[in-house]
């Protein structure tokens, strides 16, 4: 597909977010950090932004695998980063652990009720806890979404790690994993659902796709998958669309954004599993395992209500996921 070049005039607000928060991780290398993270729950962030525009809503839905005419009236749930970002970055402020290390663990979106098209959104968001164990922090934020016709039609939990330098007297003990590069917004790690926080796993243990599976589709990804994401939802963080940067900090190349693997998964179960039901899904929690590095060919796969994105059955797993449906 061409480049969506023409929506990047719709990112404003991310893209200040995201120089924002460059100039704050800036901030913390010259001034240091916090002593002490704030108390949990957090400020509650409020918003109401205008309705999202329809070419963009069309354009997004295109390059995620889905059919725009099925999103005529309603805003597809995964769509929720585009205008999510720039609140939830407010969540994060003076905390006591470097920005430039976050990484996109997972989320879990809960829906209930479709999102009208074509309505101001209103939107709030909130950092639920921080649960840190001196190895890494796992900040969970929350950000819901409504509309005056649809009240808290979507809450999203999302689940950013940071991973914590070692302290000088901890040797690294034998066997122990180095675990997963640094500097990304989407370097994948292990997310949980609401209940439950993730944990730090040696890399070995990484989840795979079961060797029994049903495959819905396979995907090809192109080289600038990740551009055109990010033209699509502000999220311009460089190691999705820049080469020699990802390179810098270790990956073969530019990686995909875990929401954007998400989206096109859920786009995956819509049309494979539900005959192009946009609302059938009213839950999806997922994990980001690892990096997906672009350019790529991977299949989509369920055994009953899990969903893999992975290389083939048996192969490593990109996105774990479980899904609910109405009834």
């Amino acid at each position: 597909m061409a480049r969506p070049s023409k929506h990047i005039r719709h990112q404003g607000p991310v893209l200040r977010t995201l120089g924002l928060t460059a100039v704050e991780a800036i901030k913390q290398r010259v001034v240091g950090l916090p002593k002490e993270a704030p108390a949990t729950p957090g400020q509650v962030f409020e918003a109401t932004l205008p309705p999202r525009p329809r070419e963009l809503v069309r354009d997004y839905v295109r390059a995620v695998g889905g059919d725009p005419s099925s999103y005529k009236r309603t805003l597809p749930p995964h769509l929720f980063p585009q205008w999510g970002f720039p609140i939830l970055s407010k969540t994060l402020k003076n905390l006591p652990y470097p920005l430039f290390k976050v990484l996109n663990g997972g989320c879990r979106v809960e829906i209930a009720s479709a999102l009208p098209a074509g309505e101001p959104l209103h939107v709030r968001a909130r950092l639920e806890s921080i649960d840190d164990n001196g190895r890494r922090a796992v900040l969970h934020q929350t950000v819901v979404t409504g509309t005056s016709s649809a009240p808290d039609a979507i809450t999203a939990h999302l689940y950013a790690i940071v991973p914590l330098p070692k302290p000088k007297s901890e040797g690294k003990s034998k066997g122990q994993s180095n675990g997963q590069s640094n500097g990304q917004s989407n370097g994948q790690s292990n997310g949980k659902s609401p209940s439950k926080a993730p944990t730090h796993s040696n890399a070995k243990a990484r989840p795979r796709v079961p060797h029994v599976v049903d495959e819905l589709e396979r995907w090809r990804l192109s080289e600038d998958a990740g551009l055109h994401f990010a033209m699509l939802t502000g999220d311009f963080n460089p190691v999705h669309w820049i080469g020699p940067y990802a390179r810098a900090f270790g990956f073969k190349n530019t990686i995909l954004h875990g929401f954007a693997t998400m989206a096109r998964a859920w786009e995956g179960l819509n049309r494979r599993l539900y005959s192009g039901d946009v609302g059938a899904l009213t839950s999806f929690d997922v994990k980001f395992t690892r990096p997906l590095v672009l350019p790529h060919k991977v299949g989509l796969y369920v055994d009953g209500h899990q969903a893999f994105v992975g290389d083939a059955p048996g192969g490593p797993a990109y996105l774990v996921g479980e899904f609910e449906t109405r009834g």
